[in-house]
């Protein structure tokens, strides 16, 4: 969800950001930190940001002030966490916001806490008690990317409702805009959340060292070679 430029008052717009940019900041400490000591993951983390950028950008009109769209963020979240989601996130929020008319830069900050941070947060937190529990990988980055995405909206209904309370009540306010987001948005997060299964299933097999130790893959019986039979030496 982005909200548009001029929806929220100044004192929101530097409240979201006080929350946002010490968390956007360390992510950014976060991404220097792998490009010096991991350069084979430049690549990577350009692809998890483009996965932001191109879903994010899909924008669908719906409540007045708002957009529903993909987030894209859970590769990044998979992957590499919350603060660098963050900070891929303000990027692409930045860009969409000079170049799109998606989004503002006075809502930077209410948007990255909802794309960047608390969408990715609950969908890590989710993905660290399936980890414990050994799911496989399919049904991890199912729920990972549903959740990435449901949970955007949920917190930029609360957002607009703090703003816009419906006479005088958040809560009533905050069940309206739920209620108008889910229309799109959960379909939305069905097909993100097929297509990321899709993506990490491709990583899985073509790049099992990006993976290995983040998901749970199972192996098919009989996928496994033979070990090779010992030779006889002719005395």
């Amino acid at each position: 969800m982005h909200i548009a430029e001029g929806f929220l008052p100044w004192y929101w717009c530097l409240f979201w950001f006080a929350l946002s940019l010490p968390v956007v900041i360390y992510g950014f400490w976060q991404i220097r930190k792998v490009f010096r000591e991991h350069p084979e993951q430049k690549l990577i983390i350009a692809v998890s940001g483009a996965f932001i950028f191109v879903l994010s950008s899909l924008k669908l009109p719906s409540v007045t002030g708002s957009s529903s769209h993909p987030t894209g963020t859970a590769a990044s979240t998979l992957l590499y966490g919350v603060a660098m989601t963050s900070s891929l996130s303000f990027i692409v929020l930045i860009f969409q916001a000079l170049l799109l008319a998606h989004g503002g830069i006075t809502t930077l900050g209410a948007n990255d806490f909802s794309m960047g941070i608390m969408g990715p947060l609950v969908a890590f937190l989710v993905y660290k008690g399936l980890k414990k529990l050994k799911v496989s990988l399919v049904p991890t980055v199912f729920i990972v990317a549903f959740l990435a995405d449901i949970c955007t909206y949920i917190t930029t209904a609360v957002q607009l409702a703090l703003v816009y309370p419906t006479n005088g009540s958040v809560m009533a306010s905050w069940v309206d805009f739920m209620g108008i987001y889910a229309v799109t948005q959960i379909p939305l997060s069905i097909v993100e959340a097929i297509l990321m299964v899709m993506f990490f299933d491709y990583l899985s097999r073509t790049r099992p060292d990006i993976t290995s130790g983040k998901l749970t893959i199972k192996k098919k019986k009989g996928t496994d070679p033979k070990p090779p039979a010992p030779l006889e030496v002719e005395r």
